[in-house]
């Protein structure tokens, strides 16, 4: 396999460092409410940016509000290539409580109260939060096409999609990400991935560090992490970022400790032969 590129060009024009942080757990419990530290989770979002990271990615439902306005208190004015990317198409009702919407004209109310919590004139990249059932995709995404007209949004991306509606949101918009769960012991998306990869489209897997008896004591990436003197955790960021160009994992916590143990994963390399055999080991 070539060597690790460290960089992705969003829509071919915005190019982050692919190691990148997910704002999800900076907020109260079941992604609900305040955090019990907000100064705490403002200095975990200003310390991802001093180990480098460039590529946030939050969404106007994690709290709801809350992540975006925590991140544009904590890093507003951001530094020069600072890339926030959020996302829209999600209502709350509760702790761990989701449901879709994507109404034109809710969503492009979503868009304004986004800009204005994260501080900004204009969205580097909004992600369509779900495909509402109730309302055809090319409404949703019509909406935010005018939008990117109006200059308050510079790309567009989908979550939690297949390839199928990848291509019909396609027709509507470019599409320059797609954010879907994935780690080494979760690859339903496998197909999606490979999809991605072929059209040069961001893939930004959401819950990237794998589970379950991969990682367990004794597990095949439990030795090869004891080898490069790594966590499992590390070990499994590592591997997704050999496993494809365009992956850009966005691990998320609340912790500091935790967010620079997550960053030392782009130092760890995976030869070729460790690369093969963790494969086999999740495929098994």
């Amino acid at each position: 396999m070539s060597e690790i590129l460290r960089t992705f060009k969003l829509g071919g024009d915005l190019e982050v460092n692919r190691l990148g942080f997910g704002a999800m757990r900076i907020v109260g419990d079941g992604v609900w409410s305040e955090p019990k530290d907000a100064g705490n989770s403002k200095r975990v979002l200003q310390r991802a940016v001093e180990l480098g990271v460039n590529f946030i990615d939050t969404a106007d439902a994690y709290g709801p509000a809350v992540s975006e306005r925590l991140i544009g208190e904590a890093l507003a004015p951001y530094s020069n290539g600072t890339v926030i990317a959020t996302k829209g198409g999600l209502t709350r009702q509760g702790p761990a409580k989701w449901a879709p919407l994507g109404r034109p004209e809710y969503l492009i109310q979503q868009v304004e109260l986004s800009l204005r919590f994260l501080k900004q004139e204009t969205i580097q990249l909004w992600q369509l939060h779900r495909i509402d059932s109730k309302t055809p995709v090319e409404e949703s995404l019509g909406a935010m096409k005018e939008m990117r007209k109006q200059g308050k949004i510079r790309h567009i991306g989908l979550s939690e999609v297949n390839v199928k509606e990848i291509k019909r949101a396609r027709k509507v918009v470019e599409i320059v990400s797609v954010q879907n769960r994935y780690n080494l012991s979760d690859r339903v998306h496998e197909d999606v991935l490979e999809y991605c990869e072929k059209e040069g489209i961001a893939f930004i897997p959401w819950s990237p560090v794998a589970a379950g008896k991969l990682a367990q004591p004794g597990s095949k990436l439990d030795a090869t992490a004891k080898k490069h003197g790594a966590t499992v955790s590390q070990l499994s960021l590592a591997w997704l970022l050999k496993h494809s160009p365009v992956i850009l994992p966005i691990p998320g916590t609340s912790s500091v400790e935790h967010l620079e143990e997550n960053m030392k994963a782009a130092n760890v390399r995976l030869s070729d032969a460790e690369w093969k055999e963790i494969e086999t080991a999740a495929k098994g």
